[in-house]
């Protein structure tokens, strides 16, 4: 590590966590003269990139910044440049510098600089507003910040996977949500649809989640980690109200999806261009009735296989003479096949919102999934170690 990095990465620990950028400008003018530094968040619509000190949001695709963040490389315009500030594949946004150095060592050690920030920034959200405040275009109702805070993120990446995943409406979303963790041996991967109207909405898929997630860290199969979701919710809420969701777990070496389906979203797999709708046993949604004993079943992806989760608000939406259905579903999914999963996600809703017209009324999320096989990479003792943790991401 150079002098100048291990100064930056000293300042960006020791910053308070609402001026982590500010220090960084500061430092970044001390060794390499920037003039400017400044952060664009990405909002959570994935429509924009936000000015984190003020100014107009950077909409369009063709815009210097946003061909930063949808291609993940630096890009040098008009004196500027931008880098990527993403940590283990989760994109926040784009740093913009100027000027921008001319030697390609330094533009590599500030992609590190950008890199670092992507981490210090995760570190120090719960700590501060300034942040989640500063990615808004609009005010979030309060069902939508439930469950925004509720996600492990948007996107995530591995060597043997990645992942993305979006909620919407985005500043109104109310029941629809994802959840994954992964320990490189195996991913698990759920969505679901809390029943009802805002607020309630919400707070059911927050009981449900975090039900889940707690069996799942007690190491509970995938049907038990149903079961004990089921039972949690039914002790509460007695039926009256449910939870549709359907759980996966992949062997990130051998493609085996366990999956249990209760009442879940579609399911679809995209193989060398061609859609295969997985077939599902349908079960009871979690919390309907007292003691419902859930069954798992299993399928087997290919290399290179993608895997589409998608709820009824992206099938049942509709405009004014039509409803979006399988046809534009299946053409949509079809356009993704050269995309990274977080554009593939954003295309397919874009795509939905073209058609409706405007902002979706109903809840909508759809989660994508790549795996890659089984992939190793080298440690830093020169080693090969089974799918450890990309930490350049």
């Amino acid at each position: 590590m150079t002098g100048r990095m291990a100064d930056i990465r000293r300042t960006l620990a020791e910053a308070p966590a609402d001026l982590v950028v500010e220090r960084l400008g500061t430092e970044l003018t001390r060794a390499y003269g920037m003039v400017e530094t400044e952060l664009l968040q990405v909002d959570y619509r994935l429509a924009a990139l936000v000015p984190l000190h003020g100014g107009d949001p950077v909409v369009g695709a063709g815009t210097p910044a946003w061909r930063c963040f949808d291609h993940q490389t630096e890009v040098l315009q008009d004196e500027a440049l931008y880098l990527p500030v993403t940590m283990r594949g989760e994109r926040l946004g784009v740093l913009r510098l100027t000027p921008a150095p001319g030697d390609p060592d330094r533009r590599d050690e500030l992609a590190q600089v950008a890199t670092a920030l992507a981490h210090e920034l995760v570190a120090v959200r719960p700590g501060t507003d300034k942040y989640a405040v500063g990615a808004r275009t609009r005010r979030l109702t309060l069902a939508a910040e439930m469950q925004w805070e509720l996600l492990p993120g948007r996107s995530r990446i591995r060597p043997s996977f990645s992942l993305a995943g979006q909620l919407e409406p985005a500043y109104a979303v109310r029941g629809d949500s994802f959840d994954w963790a992964d320990d490189g041996q195996r991913l698990w991967l759920s969505t679901v649809n809390g029943m009802g109207e805002g607020v309630t909405a919400s707070m059911l898929t927050c009981l449900g989640t975090n039900a889940l997630r707690n069996a799942r860290r007690a190491g509970l199969d995938l049907a038990d980690q149903a079961a004990l979701a089921d039972q949690a919710i039914y002790a509460y809420h007695q039926g009256i109200q449910h939870l549709s969701a359907l759980l996966l777990e992949l062997d990130l070496h051998s493609g085996v999806v366990t999956a249990v389906d209760a009442g879940s979203p579609r399911l679809l797999v995209l193989r060398e261009g061609e859609i295969l709708e997985q077939p599902l046993d349908d079960q009871f949604p979690l919390g309907m009735f007292d003691g419902t004993i859930y069954q798992s079943q299993s399928f087997r992806l290919s290399h290179g296989d993608r895997l589409f989760v998608v709820s009824d608000g992206v099938l049942d939406a509709s405009s004014r003479t039509a409803r979006y259905g399988d046809t534009a579903l299946y053409r949509s999914v079809r356009r993704t096949r050269s995309m990274a999963p977080l554009e593939a996600v954003r295309s397919l809703l874009g795509d939905l919102r073209a058609f409706v017209g405007s902002d979706l009324i109903d809840d909508a999320v759809v989660v994508c999934l790549d795996w890659h096989g089984s992939r190793t990479e080298p440690s830093r003792s020169g080693d090969r170690q089974p799918d450890p943790d990309d930490r350049g991401q």
